[in-house]
């Protein structure tokens, strides 16, 4: 394996997979097939708590699988809602699986690193969705191993998912390494403790963190490749 070639883990969601188009989607069949209308303001709600859940995940205070149930819980607590928090997150997590939409210029990003870089998927998605949306857009083929937590034994930011990652992949060269995504809690903080490049995909333009900050950040996908010196 040539040693000069930058290595990129990726983020899956909202960095290669538009993620709040296929949770909108998912989330309105799943809230109609129990009577509740999938309004905008209701949508987002769930959007905030979602995020809100992760990001407890992240910190070692909740597990994977007090996130699916807790953040329809909460959601459902805070408007009345009488539904089993567990039924609808389950039929919600298999809706997921369900299609993808790519973010603008992954496509062309991924046809462009093929080849010249080492390209591998950090993903803190449940493993049965993401094999599932990763098969759908055939995402197979630019990678070099896929990396997804749960399957992994351990989440991003953890130190001990990157370890993991390392220990997986041959000839693996830390000063080569870099992690690009969306997330500043999960992604960056992730990346810059484990030792390597960060790049901040921030696409939607939100505000820094003074706590936790990129080597780079970038609004366009089309302006990594020139960071990594391709």
């Amino acid at each position: 394996m040539p040693v000069n070639k930058p290595l990129v883990f990726l983020d899956l969601d909202d960095t290669i997979l538009d993620f709040t188009w296929a949770e909108r989607r998912a989330l309105s069949i799943a809230f109609r097939e129990v009577g509740l209308e999938p309004t905008p303001e209701l949508l987002e709600r769930y959007h905030e708590i979602n995020i809100s859940q992760w990001e407890l995940l992240e910190e070692g205070v909740l597990t994977r699988d007090q996130v699916l149930v807790r953040r329809f819980a909460l959601l459902f607590a805070e408007r009345g809602i009488c539904h089993s928090a567990e039924q609808l997150g389950e039929r919600y997590e298999f809706l997921l699986r369900d299609g993808h939409r790519f973010i603008p210029g992954a496509e062309e990003l991924l046809r462009s690193l093929q080849g010249r870089a080492r390209l591998f998927i950090a993903s803190n998605g449940c493993a049965a969705v993401q094999d599932a949306r990763i098969a759908s857009a055939g995402l197979e083929k630019y990678f070099e191993g896929i990396f997804i937590s749960e399957r992994l034994g351990a989440d991003k930011p953890s130190s001990e998912y990157f370890r993991r990652c390392f220990a997986a992949i041959p000839d693996f060269d830390p000063a080569m390494a870099w992690m690009v995504g969306d997330s500043l809690t999960s992604d960056i903080r992730g990346g810059r403790d484990a030792g390597l490049h960060t790049c901040w995909f921030n696409v939607r333009g939100r505000p820094p963190r003074a706590d936790i900050v990129p080597d780079y950040e970038i609004r366009d996908l089309a302006e990594l490749p020139p960071l990594l010196g391709l």
